[in-house]
């Protein structure tokens, strides 16, 4: 009985390889095509600021969980206290992917003559990364994109800039402001001031 067990699981994990592959290279593609685009806009000089803007958003979109990224970045019983009132939980999503386009809307700014080299994406646990590295005349800045699974296919939920979690960055932020504050404190914050950042990096 064990060797049939045996067989059967050599023989699944022969059929999934196959799949895991194509699903591999599947999400390496959409990084590299929509990371080439992106920087293609991002160096464009005679773009108009605000058209600039609105095109890089509508590039990354479509391939990035901000629904997720967004409630990930608050703990268990903060996520809970967003469901307590009807439409909080919505305007935190709303207030804080602003935020966030904005805050890397402005790191990108500062690049202008980079290429972006795209490696291979790799299986962690159920998730893929796809490692890239924005390479200029001062060396090269590491971002991995994380990605997720969902009923829409393969979306980014995190972002790692040298190492550096966007994710998990915010969530120590957060968790910091909330222990002497409220729910509607940390949105009021979100909206009028500058005081979460994304990561830094050596180009700032």
């Amino acid at each position: 009985m064990k060797q049939i067990i045996a067989v059967f699981l050599s023989c699944a994990l022969l059929l999934a390889q196959p799949v895991m592959a194509d699903e591999l290279t599947k999400v390496r593609n959409i990084v590299d095509k929509n990371v080439k685009i992106f920087i293609g806009y991002v160096a464009d000089k005679n773009m108009d600021k605000e058209v600039k803007k609105q095109k890089l958003i509508e590039t990354i979109e479509p391939f990035f969980d901000f629904q997720t990224m967004a409630l990930i970045c608050l703990v268990k019983k903060h996520r809970k206290e967003l469901s307590k009132v009807k439409g909080r939980r919505q305007e935190f999503v709303d207030v804080f992917v602003k935020r966030l386009q904005d805050s890397y809307l402005e790191k990108m700014d500062l690049y202008t003559d980079e290429t972006v080299e795209v490696g291979e994406a790799k299986k962690v646990k159920k998730n893929i990364h796809v490692v890239t590295n924005l390479v200029g005349k001062d060396g090269k800045i590491e971002i991995i994109y994380k990605f997720r699974k969902t009923k829409k296919g393969w979306l980014v939920y995190d972002l790692e800039i040298l190492g550096v979690s966007i994710v998990q960055t915010y969530r120590s932020q957060f968790a910091s402001f909330l222990k002497n504050n409220t729910i509607e404190d940390l949105l009021v914050s979100l909206k009028t001031t500058d005081t979460f950042k994304m990561p830094e990096d050596k180009k700032q």
